[in-house]
């Protein structure tokens, strides 16, 4: 399976949607498997998370993002457990685990009720080596913007501090375990 033949089902090839989701998959998944393969000890798949990075974003079309030239009926934060329905519907439910599971450092259902998020009530937090290590790889890239830019961790930490110290912290044990 090539994940460009999945997002070219939902995406005009071409299309401004199009170009931020591969070029945004693309440093994501180029800096994800970079992590993988600087901590072996950790046994990662890579090629599972060489296509699972590319389809991490797969479902922000279906989300109203103008700013990604996404006009869909979801809120933006919705587009991880779209991204999921995709792919399960795709016969990929693994991948979809990583689509679902990757936004922010995860969303577990506590923040989902206190803070009364668009979201199915169940934890949204990576589990697998691989799903913790897209997640983290994709911190490093904006969709919007300068999206060629990777930010420092200092940017990255800083762009996750607005959801609480607790995510702040996950982050920062992801940092210790990745690089």
């Amino acid at each position: 399976m090539k994940p460009i033949d999945i997002i070219a089902k939902y995406y005009k090839p071409r299309s401004k949607a199009y170009q931020i989701l591969v070029s945004h998959s693309n440093l994501v998944t180029e800096k994800a498997l970079k992590i993988a393969h600087q901590h072996k000890e950790l046994l990662p798949d890579y090629t599972f998370i060489e296509v699972a990075s590319m389809l991490h974003d797969i479902g922000i079309f279906k989300t109203n993002a103008p700013n990604l030239y996404c006009f869909g009926e979801y809120p933006y934060l919705c587009h991880g457990y779209l991204g999921c329905e995709i792919l399960v519907a795709e016969g990929y439910p693994d991948l979809g685990l990583v689509c679902e599971r990757h936004t922010g450092v995860g969303i577990t259902i506590e923040e989902i009720i206190n803070h009364n998020l668009p979201l199915p009530l169940r934890d949204f937090v990576p589990v697998s080596v691989e799903e913790q290590i897209i997640c983290f790889a994709d911190k490093f890239f904006s969709k919007s913007g300068d999206h060629f830019h990777e930010k420092s961790v200092d940017e990255a930490r800083l762009s996750i501090k607005r959801f609480g110290e607790k995510n702040v912290a996950r982050f920062d044990e992801w940092c210790e375990l990745f690089l």
